[in-house]
């Protein structure tokens, strides 16, 4: 009921929600210690979307029927919502889109839930002090609901002695009813960001326990049993719905470890719609406002791993930072797309960045290890070992071009003999077999099997034998479809950096007279 009020419909449509989600999700659902139902992020952007569609009249003062029928006109939005995201995510799970759940990084996820928990705070804040302002909506909300709420406290403007109570709770169930779809094209669009909020909190939280009680879930399992939950639950006058932070670990801590749990706590929350709704008449709305602030504890304790993650990784601490505050000075599906963008260009930042590793021989071993790491390494002369640690395409192909160039000497150094390192020595013997080590490659386009096969007839045309080492079938299938044997033998493909040094270190043995020993 306390998540019915972020949603603007009535109170008993949140135990509607708490009801065939949960029955739904039990027999789907692939995360043992998942709770579902009730989500106070999902609430709060299926608020805003339902406060836009149907607003409330400027003239106020509505009369009982004229009150009705917006209510019901708000309820059929809600449900026309959820009826769109479970759409979706049916959509997506037919097209086996699981996988989207590996670009939500953790970070993104905690920023999202901490960022929007502040929204929901606020938000209360009206029904919290008993005052009657419309929600706002769009970028800077937050800021705006919280000035209003500050002006009309302060200028005495609240109804201080009229306690809005849940009043009356019908008992039973709607019946079924296929929501409005009126404007369907306009209800997607905002379905959207909620399916896959739906999607990110429910498949992390899933990932979470599944990882700490040791047993994998199904993503693409995930979104069907979500898909299903929110479109069924949608025809029964339900909004949307997914797993919960505060609620899933109350159920983990009282013992919970399969889906059966949800079947009890839809037997508590039939009881109510059966039964007990009478006993909560008189429940003040300020009270539900007290339960939806304190459910956001855990959202806002999450601030408490910042300083870890800042001494783990500078760059999660950003991204997480960057998602924070996109949330609360923009609203929670523009952060999200934020944070995933900015989360993306990291990585991709990052694989631009890598360095190409020189190769030397450790000492009394067959283990070839990065110069930079010790001073103990043997190189053998005219032979340059080179390991490049990042997928190969088209955003890192001038990298991987620019990088071996510097090494081998060529670009506009290519009137100097090439050599491994720095600037060419003239008195240092020029590289005659250079080793590629394709072990960190774990993926290569067009645009990088380019640049390999460029490579290769370069260093033809500077009489440099070249050898691929610990190439991927994958890797290894993409260049060869570009035309890679055309340029070099199969002869210069190994499967290990030891056995191409060695195939190396005997093309580099100096050239002499044969000694033969003849026995007389």
């Amino acid at each position: 009921m306390a998540f019915a009020l972020l949603t603007s419909v009535p109170p008993v449509f949140g135990l509607y929600t708490s009801f065939f989600p949960v029955l739904i999700y039990s027999l789907l659902g692939t995360g043992r210690h998942l709770s579902t139902g009730t989500f106070a992020v999902l609430s709060l952007m299926t608020g805003s979307v339902v406060e836009r569609l149907v607003p409330e009249p400027l003239a106020g003062n509505l009369s009982s029927v004229e009150r009705e029928q917006l209510e019901a006109r708000r309820v059929g939005a809600a449900a026309a919502v959820a009826f769109g995201s479970g759409a979706l995510m049916l959509a997506m799970f037919a097209l086996q889109l699981g996988v989207l759940s590996t670009f939500l990084s953790e970070p993104v996820v905690k920023a999202l839930t901490s960022g929007a928990a502040l929204h929901v705070l606020v938000s209360q804040l009206p029904s919290l002090l008993g005052l009657s302002l419309p929600r706002q909506i769009g970028c800077f909300s937050l800021f705006k609901v919280l000035l209003a709420t500050v002006l009309c406290f302060a200028s005495s403007l609240d109804t201080r002695y009229n306690v809005q109570v849940v009043g009356l709770l019908p008992g039973g169930f709607p019946q079924p009813l296929l929501p409005t779809l009126d404007e369907l094209p306009r209800i997607l669009a905002d379905s959207l960001p909620i399916a896959l909020v739906t999607f990110a909190v429910s498949t992390s939280l899933a990932s979470i326990y599944a990882d700490k009680y040791g047993y994998t879930i199904d993503p693409n399992q995930e979104l069907l049993a979500h898909g299903v939950s929110n479109l069924i639950s949608s025809l029964f006058s339900c909004f949307p719905n997914s797993a919960t932070l505060a609620t899933t670990s109350l159920l983990v801590d009282a013992g919970g470890n399969t889906q059966l749990a949800g079947l009890f706590s839809c037997i508590v929350v039939l009881s109510v719609l059966l039964w007990l709704g009478p006993f909560f008449y008189y429940l003040p709305k300020a009270v539900l406002a007290c339960i939806n602030i304190s459910s956001m504890r855990q959202m806002f304790f999450q601030m408490q791993e910042l300083p870890q993650l800042w001494h783990i990784s500078r760059v999660d601490f950003a991204v997480w930072m960057v998602t924070w505050v996109a949330v609360v000075t923009l609203n929670v599906d523009l952060g999200l797309a934020v944070g995933v963008i900015v989360s993306m260009m990291t990585v991709v930042c990052r694989t631009q960045r890598v360095q190409c590793l020189a190769l030397g021989l450790a000492e009394g071993t067959e283990l070839y290890r990065p110069l930079r790491e010790s001073h103990k390494l043997l190189q053998v002369p005219g032979l340059c070992i080179l390991s490049y640690p990042t997928p190969l395409y088209f955003a890192t192909r001038g990298q991987f071009r620019h990088t071996l160039e510097w090494h081998l000497g060529f670009g506009e150094r290519s009137q100097w003999s090439p050599k491994l390192g720095g600037l060419p020595d003239k008195g240092a013997e020029p590289i005659r077999v250079v080793i590629l080590d394709f072990s960190g490659i774990s993926f290569a386009d067009a645009a990088g099997a380019r640049e390999v096969i460029q490579l290769t007839r370069r260093c033809q045309d500077a009489g440099i034998c070249l050898l691929l080492a610990q190439c991927n079938a994958l890797v290894l299938e993409t260049l060869t479809r570009a035309g890679l044997l055309d340029r070099m033998t199969p002869e210069q493909l190994f499967v290990s950096v030891q056995d191409a040094a060695a195939h190396a270190l005997e093309r580099l043995k100096p050239a002499g007279p044969k000694i033969c020993t003849v026995w007389v």
